[in-house]
């Protein structure tokens, strides 16, 4: 049975840093249950990155009101590595490089902290390199430094690979489609595919500009945000409207014409 996994109510967020103090989430209301694959579509700064980064728990952003629950519990005032322990996952744009920790090292970290279970280095060894496969990435990618001289293909992989590896109780994929050819956008969503496979109830939200990715996902919803707001929600029909039209036909009069 599907019930609440991600609940953003009446959410309104300031970003505060040393560059500016403004708003950039205006009484967005959201919610993804169980097992559903959503999506989050519009321009450049309608506010989408920040929305996933103000659920993570980014000290830069400030909840003015609303509140964030994850299966049932508030998280707005949380710490982000409480709240990735609770079981969400943010892939990132342009991820860091973290010299001197591999691949491997790193993700069987991970693996052992979410799992609290010891595991050999040959068992985790055989779970990622099945999971590598699925992604296309030589077993020799497990020996590099985490993000180091990586392609942005492979930055995007390394990310999927994390989701593959970790099972996440949710899942927020941010503009992991950006840069992509053809063949790279196709092994990750196979990849996206996958451990949604492995794992029928995660939930996931995939943040784009695009409507190509969503072409190979088909979520189960789609919702447009601009200018802080979630300005219409549907079907999968949405992504063929904005195909069509862009995003120009859903903003009001006065901004069509300035």
């Amino acid at each position: 049975m599907m019930e609440k996994l991600l609940d953003i109510k009446d959410l309104c967020v300031f970003i505060d840093n040393k560059i500016e103090r403004k708003e950039i989430i205006k009484n967005l209301n959201l919610c993804v249950n169980t097992g559903e694959i959503n999506a989050i579509m519009g321009p450049n700064g309608s506010g989408k990155s920040s929305l996933a980064y103000v659920v993570m728990g980014h000290p830069s952003y400030i909840i003015k009101n609303g509140d964030i629950f994850f299966l049932g519990k508030n998280i707005k005032n949380l710490s982000p590595d409480k709240i990735a322990k609770m079981g969400i996952f943010l892939a990132f744009q342009d991820p860091c490089e973290i010299q001197g920790s591999t691949v491997f090292s790193i993700l069987k970290e991970l693996y052992v902290s979410k799992s609290k279970k010891l595991v050999t280095i040959s068992t985790f060894s055989e779970i990622l390199f099945k999971n590598m496969d699925i992604l296309g990435l030589a077993h020799d990618f497990a020996a590099r430094d985490l993000n180091s001289g990586f392609s942005g293909g492979e930055k995007k992989k390394f990310e999927i690979l994390q989701m593959l590896v970790l099972q996440p109780k949710f899942v927020i994929l941010d503009e992991i489609d950006s840069g992509l050819d053809v063949d790279a956008l196709k092994v990750v969503a196979t990849g996206i595919l996958e451990a949604k496979k492995e794992n029928p109830d995660m939930g996931i939200l995939i943040i784009t500009h695009y409507q190509r990715i969503l072409k190979y996902i088909n979520p189960d919803f789609v919702h447009i945000m601009q200018d802080g707001q979630i300005i219409k929600s549907g079907d999968f029909s949405l992504v063929d409207e904005i195909e069509l039209h862009g995003y120009n036909q859903y903003l009001d009069g006065e901004k069509k014409d300035a």
